[in-house]
């Protein structure tokens, strides 16, 4: 067994160390809006609920390791003392995942990644449609951890109304842990999914993905594609050029054939077979393909 100083290893490594022992983690999604109403979403896997009467839940915004920055959530936090906590399922994973990208101040995730803005009852920030359940909170406290790269910062938020999608209860009221099929955070790129086990989502470009907002809605609409899928073909830096598609189909026979039967259908289910295998760019060239 290593032992180890925590002031002896960078605190990247150090942050390393922690997530990947300390999990599965439930997840945060956290909906604010900054003073002049702009909305901001993002994902934090340092929460959990801490009282019942009240109720009470915190989640930690840290400080960048990278360069001691905060994020927007926190700023927003301060400004406004709202907040909406949103569960994260397995259906909306990728989604989650694409929102955290560290898009400039003033860009709407909730478009990025595809997600509804609903409007709250009490508090300004918006729900997410999709979230099985949705705690609207108001922020009682912030307690800072530190003034380092990687210190936490407490948000700490009582609940003042909480929503929950009938479809997730079982016949008693209550939560049916199978079907609200929850994901938790874990080391690296690994989640944990209630209803089975470990699974990988490739963390979002640091370059930037295009977003859900910027797929063509063809796409969009399409009844083959999910949310999570959607989430995928977001996470690019850019969508192919039509030189690099059409030498994309003519070296592939299957896709050639795909295309020449003029079937939509089978064409989004071809390019959900390369997403499934995490050929993204793959996916993209066969549904551009004819475009």
């Amino acid at each position: 067994m290593i032992s180890i100083n925590p002031k002896d290893v960078t605190p990247a490594k150090l942050q390393g160390y922690l997530q990947g022992a300390v999990a599965p983690r439930p997840i945060a999604f956290a909906s604010t809006i900054d003073e002049n109403g702009n909305p901001n979403l993002s994902p934090f896997s340092f929460f959990n609920v801490f009282s019942a009467n009240p109720p009470i839940l915190i989640f930690s915004p840290a400080r960048r390791v990278r360069d001691n920055t905060i994020k927007h959530t926190l700023i927003n936090a301060h400004s406004t003392k709202e907040v909406v906590i949103n569960v994260v399922n397995y259906d909306m994973v990728q989604q989650m995942s694409l929102s955290s990208t560290e898009y400039p101040d003033g860009v709407n995730e909730f478009e990025k990644a595809g997600l509804t803005m609903l409007q709250s009852d009490i508090v300004k920030p918006f729900r997410v449609a999709e979230s099985p359940v949705q705690f609207e909170c108001k922020i009682n406290e912030i307690i800072a951890l530190g003034n380092e790269g990687g210190a936490g910062n407490l948000v700490i938020c009582e609940v003042v109304k909480i929503h929950i999608e009938e479809s997730v209860l079982d016949a008693n009221g209550g939560i049916d842990q199978h079907k609200i099929d929850l994901v938790a955070r874990c080391g690296g790129n690994w989640y944990s999914r209630a209803n089975s086990g470990l699974f990988e989502v490739e963390k979002p470009l640091s370059t930037m993905g295009i977003g859900v907002d910027a797929i063509p809605e063809f796409i969009k609409k399409s009844t083959v594609f999910s949310g999570n899928d959607l989430g995928i073909l977001g996470n690019v830096e850019s969508i192919p050029k039509e030189e690099e598609i059409t030498i994309f189909v003519n070296e592939n026979f299957g896709v050639k054939a795909v295309l020449s039967s003029d079937d939509e259908i089978k064409k989004h289910e071809l390019a959900k077979q390369y997403i499934d295998k995490n050929e993204v760019l793959s996916a993209w060239k066969v549904l551009l393909a004819n475009k």
